[in-house]
């Protein structure tokens, strides 16, 4: 005998019957549970932080993260994080640029900026995004997934407490790229190289150029440099510059970009250093952004006063693309390195990057950890790299930075001559700088006097009418002449002044320093080793007071 199936109202009584029969607990009691929940909760993660050892959490967070953590999708999936120890993830970056131009109509969220100067839009992958593409009929999963950087474990860098010194991990950023185990041939040898060569074949023509400065506030979670795009308007034909010179810069950057093979033929890392030394207004940040345009590189500007010792150095400049320019200005006031001869070191001054860690250790940037990744083992570390030096003052470099291998060129930015103005005219006035009526007399006036190409361009700046423009120029020379002519005077007057004060002891002080230079000349170094830093101001002075004395005894 068959049973009877029960009809839909007898099926809605039953459930009925049995929601009824169930307590239904009041919200006073939910919340109360709550409430000792959270409590419970609380008080294990304080114990968790306070009395075990960072081992021990960091294998908790693993074990969780495994239990609950995001799990893979089947088939194969190839993880490709941001950065790879110090270095960027060349094949991370290549996806970035590459997914940007998949965007489709599956795309549920993106970050989207322009700014004033962009022509496009870019877009960047919210957290979790989803990006399918093809490839020869095969389809493709790609995610990107963002982490933030995990806090502390101890009291931060240089803390007593925390002798091992363990910091903020930085924020973790990655693709996963998932598809059939059977075609991983295809994906590792067709299809990540052409998502390579994507990136190669537009990087020239369309990359967007970025200047990157330290970021102090986010300087352990999101990676040491932080980047604004870079759109400087110099160009070689812009730069008021000998063309000679300027010929010569650029033959020298076309060698160095086409010579990959011969760098590593002949076992030199590839790069290049150039030294732009001259007084304040004459070029040397204008020459920079044109190398940078010139080459299609980013652009680093380290502030060596932001970094506190060596060993942060060492991580800062490894955290430098390829197919870059690292900038540090004013290289002989930018910090204060110590010298090689000195037995006590200054240190610099206080560290800016942590500047909320009230144990920071005395800060201590050393001329040595400087030279030694710019010729060192650590130079390696990276392809097609240009270093640029500048300065206002050459003679107080040490010779160690100026040497081949470190600054392979150096490149004197000089006062303003006629065929700078020439270019500076045709910029501003749109007018040829050699066919205006003022200019014989400007070419007659230039070759005199000292003037910067910044100071010409301001006067040049005053009026678009080229006549106006170029009597502001005229009158800006006539001025530095006069003032050259009086200051001449006051120069010779502290010449005779230090002629006469060394007059009355020119016996006895010439054979003195007769004495030191027949010291020299048999190679006495005595002196040398038991004071080198004496010893080098005295030669100094024997050889001022040298000049000195043979010019008033002529």
């Amino acid at each position: 005998m068959m049973s009877r199936i029960p009809s839909l109202s007898e099926i809605f009584s039953w459930i009925l019957t049995l929601i009824t029969s169930l307590r239904i607990p009041a919200p006073s009691e939910i919340f109360s549970w709550y409430a000792s929940l959270t409590t419970t909760a609380m008080m294990a993660r304080t114990a968790v932080r306070d009395f075990l050892p960072a081992p021990a959490q960091q294998y908790l967070h693993a074990l969780a993260q495994s239990l609950f953590g995001r799990r893979l999708p089947p088939g194969l999936t190839l993880i490709f994080d941001a950065t790879t120890g110090y270095a960027r993830n060349e094949i991370f970056d290549a996806a970035e640029a590459y997914l940007a131009t998949k965007i489709n109509h599956d795309t549920d969220c993106l970050h989207v900026t322009k700014t004033a100067a962009d022509k496009n839009l870019f877009f960047s992958f919210e957290n979790n995004e989803r990006i399918v593409d093809k490839f020869r009929g095969l389809e493709l999963t790609w995610r990107f997934f963002r982490s933030p950087g995990s806090p502390s474990l101890g009291g931060g860098r240089g803390d007593p407490s925390n002798p091992a010194g363990s910091i903020a991990s930085p924020e973790k950023r990655c693709f996963q790229l998932s598809f059939p185990k059977e075609h991983k041939e295809l994906v590792l040898g067709s299809y990540i190289p052409f998502v390579l060569d994507e990136l190669k074949a537009t990087r020239h023509e369309e990359r967007v150029l970025k200047i990157h400065t330290l970021d102090n506030k986010n300087y352990h979670h999101i990676g040491p440099w932080n980047s604004v795009n870079l759109d400087h308007p110099a160009t070689f034909d812009t730069l008021a510059m000998e063309p000679s010179l300027k010929e010569a810069i650029v033959q020298d950057l076309d060698r160095f970009r086409s010579r990959k093979d011969f760098y590593r033929r002949v076992g030199r890392a590839w790069k290049r250093g150039y030294l732009l030394y001259g007084p304040p207004g004459t070029g040397k940040s204008s020459l920079i952004g044109a190398m940078a345009n010139y080459l299609k590189f980013d652009v680093y500007d380290l502030q060596l006063a932001s970094v506190q010792d060596d060993c942060d150095l060492r991580r800062v400049l490894l955290a430098t693309g390829n197919r870059s320019i690292l900038v540090i200005e004013d290289i002989d006031c930018g910090a204060d390195l110590p010298d090689r001869n000195e037995k006590k070191k200054k240190p610099v001054q206080a560290s800016t990057v942590y500047p909320y860690d009230p144990y920071a250790r005395q800060p201590k940037i050393t001329l040595s950890g400087l030279l030694n990744f710019i010729d060192g083992l650590w130079s390696s570390c990276g392809d097609e790299r240009i270093i640029v030096f500048t300065t206002n003052h050459k003679e107080k470099l040490d010779p160690a930075l100026l040497r081949p291998g470190r600054m392979d060129m150096h490149v004197h930015m000089s006062y303003c001559t006629l065929e700078a103005f020439k270019v500076l005219a045709s910029n501003y006035l749109e007018a040829d700088g050699g066919s205006h009526r003022l200019c014989e007399e400007i070419g007659g006036l230039i070759g005199d006097v000292r003037v910067t190409p910044a100071q010409v361009a301001e006067e040049l700046m005053k009026s678009n009418d080229a006549d106006v423009a170029l009597g502001e120029v005229v009158s800006l020379l006539k001025r530095k002449r006069v003032e050259a002519a009086m200051a001449k005077p006051e120069i010779d007057k502290e010449e005779e002044e230090e002629e006469e004060k060394v007059g009355d002891g020119e016996e006895d002080g010439s054979a003195v320093f007769d004495e030191m230079d027949k010291q020299l000349i048999n190679g006495d170094v005595k002196g040398h080793k038991a004071d080198p830093v004496g010893w080098n101001k005295l030669v100094k002075s024997m050889s001022t007071r040298n000049v000195t004395l043979r010019r008033r005894r002529r």
